[in-house]
């Protein structure tokens, strides 16, 4: 058993939570689940950073003290983090006692080394971003760096030798590990550190709403010495011996890329002056935009975390955040891909996986598992290496700090899983009375279908526990990788199929506002423009479209209709619990048995109809030729049914 111990930044307390902390958040709990998974004795801190000018300038501006104003926001990001039913083990404060005695041995120690004196700062000061800029990061009295107003201000001041730590901090950067990451990020810090540092203002006088310097109480502590000793004090602060407690050193300092250089170059400096050991690693990710813009409540295109839990389900908000970028990139936050992410790769995947399989499991064996046999049948012996190196890619994927490939790992299997259940068809093995082969093939389904459960329990927790408590498996202790052994799903348990997993979303697109009419021109030539605008281009909304639901289906069974020379009826699967009877004209440009395990596009949600006594359930597309033959558009085994055409 090992260690692993992850930290998001605390976050300021100057205002309500957004989608940035939800994402950082949510990206620390995937990474402390997926290593519990592991048996790793897990410590996962979030918490607030209370301190400073900007919070004692708005308590005063609404009329209260400083500590109301940041018990008031603080708890606004706990009740975020129940609503996210996040796994940290503790939510940490700046204002809390145990704080203070950290943040004050770290002062300590930083002065037992020399790296402190007293002398007079003069500089640009930007009270928002609580940051001093040199002049060449100031344009028109702003940061350019980040816009914020800055001021210039003069004050005695504690110092921190940074300029001391330069070539340790370059040898850090440059160690075996690669302790900064991504990569790119790692070489922005080292060209900043290169280029020569300069000593640090820590500590201030021109307000007070802070921890007070040690033995000097005209002074308080400057932001990052105070903020970034969070991440010891969470863990209990220093013990008797003077030794950060246990899980020191962090494993992943999770971090936004604005606040790089503060984790990356002041949080080592301060360490290795303190004589304490350095981080493991420090990961900066990126930022969302939303509709490809940057979150602006001006723009209107704010999201406010509160309301986005709301709007959707958990399973797929981590599941989205996670697969849609990789985790040092920026990401787009756009409804419709949210919605795409759910219905083609949840619903349509997994959750049509699981329901699929159970039902047959219900229908041909009475739900009871059969016991695991380890045939040499080729569709067998692929699936569980497919397994197998899944479990092995999910476990690489982490480490390497990439949970979206991990995700792009575990989808697979799942659409390895559909296709197996295609080509091994079970139904048929039923028909033909072979109980022997049905056993194998769905246990093979269930077992693998119990792997995935696990594998992205990490991403979508309430539905692999809802699987593993389907398949009569303990949803904490059945979650284990050491349970990842081929043949672990125990014969005789009785599988149960659960509740839907994913809901398929509707894309709520706004109706278009209806126009006045234009006037009539009374210019020659405008009658003839007029009746060509009634009769409109043939172009259609993008809501008119979004009506028309097109899909994948694999035609099961194909046979002429009788007294319908052009007829064909068809059972099709379309990803659904039974498969659809479809009355389609193809008989005179198809046989039969031609048509038979196609897959081919549907539209799947037309009225049904009756057609020589046939109630018709969907309609497939195809074309006629240059010889008004008709040509139909085939899908690939690598597509699954009921996946949708967009």
């Amino acid at each position: 058993m090992a260690d692993f111990y992850v930290t998001t930044p605390i976050y300021y307390v100057n205002g309500a939570p957004h989608i940035g902390h939800a994402y950082t958040t949510i990206v620390a709990d995937v990474f402390a689940r997926h290593y519990r998974q592991r048996g790793d004795e897990v410590f996962f801190l979030t918490g607030t950073d209370e301190h400073g000018l900007k919070v004692q300038r708005a308590a005063e501006e609404q009329g209260i003290s400083p500590q109301e104003l940041v018990d008031t926001n603080s708890a606004k990001f706990r009740d975020l983090f129940a609503k996210l039913e996040l796994t940290h083990d503790r939510f940490v404060r700046t204002t809390e006692a145990d704080h203070k005695d950290a943040v004050v041995e770290m002062v300590r120690r930083m002065k037992a080394a020399g790296d402190i004196y007293l002398d007079t700062y003069a500089g640009w000061y930007s009270a928002s971003d609580e940051a001093y800029y040199s002049e060449d990061e100031i344009e028109d009295g702003k940061a350019i760096e980040s816009g914020s107003a800055v001021e210039w201000v003069e004050e005695k001041s504690y110092f921190f030798r940074l300029s001391k730590y330069e070539q340790p901090l370059i040898e850090w950067y440059n160690s075996q590990d690669i302790p900064v990451r991504p990569k790119a990020r790692r070489n922005e810090i080292a060209a900043f550190v290169e280029g020569g540092l300069n000593d640090l203002s820590i500590s201030r006088t021109t307000f007070n709403w802070g921890i007070e310097f040690p033995e000097d109480p005209e002074h308080v502590l400057y932001v990052w010495v105070d903020a970034l000793t969070n991440y010891i004090t969470g863990i209990g602060g220093f013990d008797e011996k003077g030794e950060p407690a246990k899980f020191w050193p962090a494993d992943l300092h999770l971090i936004g890329k604005d606040i790089l250089r503060f984790h990356a170059v002041y949080w080592p400096a301060f360490l290795m002056s303190a004589g304490v050991e350095l981080p493991k690693q420090v990961f900066a990710h990126g930022w969302w935009t939303v509709d490809g813009q940057k979150m602006s409540k001006s723009r209107g295109n704010w999201v406010d975390a509160f309301e986005l839990v709301e709007q959707y389900p958990l399973d797929l908000l981590r599941y989205f955040m996670i697969r849609e970028i990789p985790l040092g990139s920026d990401g787009n936050f756009v409804q419709e891909r949210i919605v795409e992410r759910n219905n083609s790769e949840l619903a349509d995947n997994l959750g049509n996986l699981v329901n699929r399989t159970t039902k047959m499991m219900q229908g041909f064996l009475g739900g009871t598992v059969p016991k695991s046999v380890e045939t040499d049948v080729e569709a067998d012996v692929s699936l569980r290496e497919c397994a197998a190196k899944t479990l092995t890619e999910v476990r690489d994927s982490m480490d390497k700090r990439e949970p979206h490939h991990a995700l792009e790992s575990i989808m697979h299997l799942g659409n390895e899983l559909n296709q197996y259940i295609q080509s091994t068809q079970p139904w048929k093995a039923k028909k033909e009375g072979d109980s022997e082969r049905v056993e194998q093939i769905l246990y093979h389904a269930l077992e693998g279908i119990r792997w995935m459960a696990v594998l992205v329990q990490a991403f979508v927790p309430d539905a692999a526990a809802k699987i593993l408590v389907a398949f009569g498996l303990d949803p904490v202790e059945g979650a284990r990788l050491d349970a990842l052994q081929w043949g672990g799903l125990p014969a005789g348990n009785t599988i149960t199929t659960p509740d839907v997993l994913f809901e398929k979303i509707e894309l709520d697109v706004p109706k278009p506002v209806e126009k006045e009419p234009k006037k009539k021109s009374k210019k020659k030539g405008d009658k003839k423009m007029n009746k060509d605008d009634a009769e409109g281009s043939g172009l259609i909304e993008f809501g008119d479209f979004l009506k028309v639901k097109m899909a994948v289906g694999r035609i099961l069974s194909a046979e002429r209709v009788d007294g319908a020379d052009k007829l064909l009826k068809l059972s099709a699967d379309v990803g659904e619990d039974a498969p659809r009877t479809i009355v389609a004209g193809l008989a005179l440009a198809f046989e039969p048995e031609d048509l038979v395990n196609k897959q081919v596009a549907m539209v799947v949600n037309l009225k049904p109809a009756k057609l020589f006594g046939i109630k018709s359930e969907a309609m497939v597309l195809a074309v006629k030729d240059a010889d008004g033959g008709l040509e139909l558009a085939f899908f690939s085994d690598n597509i699954v049914p009921g996946t949708q055409i967009s």
